[in-house]
């Protein structure tokens, strides 16, 4: 991690000031050119004020919101709260001469409070004034009072007074501009700093960063703007009209502006609006836009244009999602046309096991993949449980150089678990030789050290691959003796496909021969549960490679 950008130490009480300082530095060094005059005007703002204002400055930042009682901003370390709010009066950072809503007065006070200074009002509207304040806010809340000052709804001067924080938009902007997004908050640095998350250290510098204009951090607000008046509840209409428009050609902003899209298709199509809907997918470059598209038109009955779709996704699936999807469509489309029915191979066989165990193994063990793994294990042919963090941690490990290579716009702050464009079209094309060296070492034999020794020096480390929790030595070495390098270069080629659809839908279980250096991989099914798609197309695929797979179906004796 970047000196610039490591967190204060949690012995210093002003650490969380420290770590905010620490953002503007950064900010400042690798995106100054991006800021605009009133931006550099309060970065260089905040270091010329005194310590208790610029302290109480990033507690408000901090929290949630942006109204604030005076008398509430109690912290042992800054002091009394009102000089440092003169302060950062002064300086137009905060006021408190604002309208308060109805709202915004019950959530600030207290039902006591509200009670003393909102008294001639309850009693206008029949409320009993030792009634509940929900009750009272439901019932003003039908014929509410317009925005007013503090004064006007307490005019005897029974409330604290309200200050309003006037600077969150510019200290949401600098924080996209170092995070690169707004999901990761503040409390980054002391999660690093108490050890809670551990982060790979990749050189960060100007070049790495996502956005390259200012219009890019523009285009990211606006559909943030948008995607939280959709979670909202807005109307899909009114958000989808105000989406930005056009492509902005940053992979970041594209991503979102998507995902957002097909949300809003989405929604439409759940409401049965849809003919918006398909043209909403239509415009939208989501993986999945493609096949909820022919959905609808298929339920609309144009199954002439969902078989020219359909027909035209066939030539070129965008995954084997799709593909799946479009060996159940398209025979389907062919039949309501009365057109002969296409040709398809079916999928190879994956063997089938059926099992019968007494209910008292399933209390024993808690589950039924605990039941069956505890019904094949042997001390010479153990069975773990590891689902879809065995073979993927063992690709994390010999990739893990790959993974965390420093190429520019996947890593621009030091408290990322992963690259930026782990999803991303290019992030194969853009690291293919540096994989190909990882995959080099399963021909020559030297994954077994590479893996181990990444295991040893990276423990903890925050991995988009590698679930510490579920690995230990032992079941390294244990997998490693018993799986051909071959079979884990063919589990890698297939994960870096589509990481994303990918990384799930392994086998549960795995049982071990290390006296013949074997491996099976066992998908565990319970009474009336059934293969999902990502598990089925897992197990065809290893039916083609060879590589030993088993579904199990258990059954509980009777009584």
């Amino acid at each position: 991690m970047d000196s610039i950008a490591a967190p204060a130490t949690l012995d210093d009480p002003l650490y969380y000031l420290r770590n905010f300082e620490t953002v503007l530095r950064w900010v400042s060094h690798c995106h100054g050119d991006l800021l605009d005059d009133a931006e550099r005007a309060f970065v260089a703002g905040v270091a010329a004020q005194p310590v208790a204002a610029r302290a109480l400055l990033t507690r408000m930042v901090m929290r949630k919101g942006e109204l604030f009682r005076a008398d509430k901003l109690r912290y042992p370390e800054i002091g009394p709260a009102m000089p440092a709010l003169a302060s950062l009066e002064a300086a137009g950072w905060v006021r408190r001469d604002g309208d308060l809503t109805l709202d915004d007065l019950f959530r600030l006070y207290t039902k006591a409070e509200l009670g003393r200074a909102l008294a001639p009002r309850l009693a206008a509207a029949g409320l009993d004034r030792h009634g509940r304040k929900a009750d009272w806010l439901a019932t003003l809340a039908e014929h509410p009072p317009a925005p007013r000052p503090l004064p006007a709804w307490d005019p005897e001067g029974h409330l604290p007074p309200a200050w309003w924080l006037t600077v969150m938009p510019v200290c949401e902007r600098l924080r996209l501009m170092f995070f690169g997004n707004l999901y990761q908050s503040w409390s980054e640095f002391v999660l690093a700093e108490l050890g809670t998350f551990r982060y790979e250290r990749v050189r960060l510098d100007a070049t790495t960063r996502p956005y390259r204009h200012r219009a890019d951090l523009d285009a990211w607000l606006a559909v943030h703007a948008c995607r939280e008046r959709f979670e909202a509840g807005e109307p899909v209409e009114a958000v989808a009209a105000d989406l930005p428009d056009g492509d902005t050609g940053n992979p970041w902003v594209e991503e979102r502006r998507h995902k957002l899209r097909y949300k809003l298709a989405r929604q439409w199509e759940r409401e049965d609006q849809l003919e918006r809907a398909e043209a909403l997918y239509a415009q939208c470059r989501h993986p999945d836009a493609r096949a909820r598209r022919l959905r609808v038109l298929e339920r609309r009955g144009e199954y002439r244009a969902a078989l020219a779709l359909a027909s035209e996704a066939a030539a070129a699936p965008e995954s084997e999602a799709e593909r799946q999807q479009l060996g159940r469509l398209l025979p389907r489309l062919h039949r309501k046309l009365d057109l002969p029915r296409p040709v398809s191979t079916p999928p190879p066989a994956t063997e089938q096991w059926s099992l019968t165990l007494p209910v008292s193994r399933l209390m024993r063990a808690g589950s039924v993949e605990g039941a069956v793994a505890e019904h094949f294990h042997r001390e010479d042919a153990p069975v773990c449980y590891v689902e879809n963090t065995l073979f993927t941690g063992l690709f994390g490990l010999l990739c893990w150089e790959a993974v965390f290579a420093p190429l520019p716009g996947a890593f621009f702050h030091p408290f990322q678990s992963g690259p930026a464009d782990l999803h991303g079209p290019d992030f194969l094309a853009r690291r293919r030789e540096r994989f190909a060296a990882a995959f080099a070492d399963l021909d020559s034999g030297r994954h077994r050290r590479r893996i181990l020794d990444t295991f040893r020096r990276k423990y903890g480390t925050q991995s988009p691959f590698v679930h510490w929790g579920a690995l230990s030595e032992p079941l390294l070495e244990l997998a490693l003796d018993c799986i051909p390098a071959t079979h884990l270069a063919r589990h890698g080629e297939r994960l870096l496909a589509d990481i994303k659809a990918n990384r799930a839908g392994l086998p549960d279980l795995i049982q071990f021969f290390p006296a013949r250096g074997e491996y099976r991989m066992i998908e565990v099914k319970g009474p009336g549960d059934r293969l999902q798609d990502n598990q089925r197309r897992w197990l065809a695929y290893f039916a083609e490679q060879g590589m030993p797979a088993v579904v199990c179906k258990v059954a509980w004796e009777a009584g």
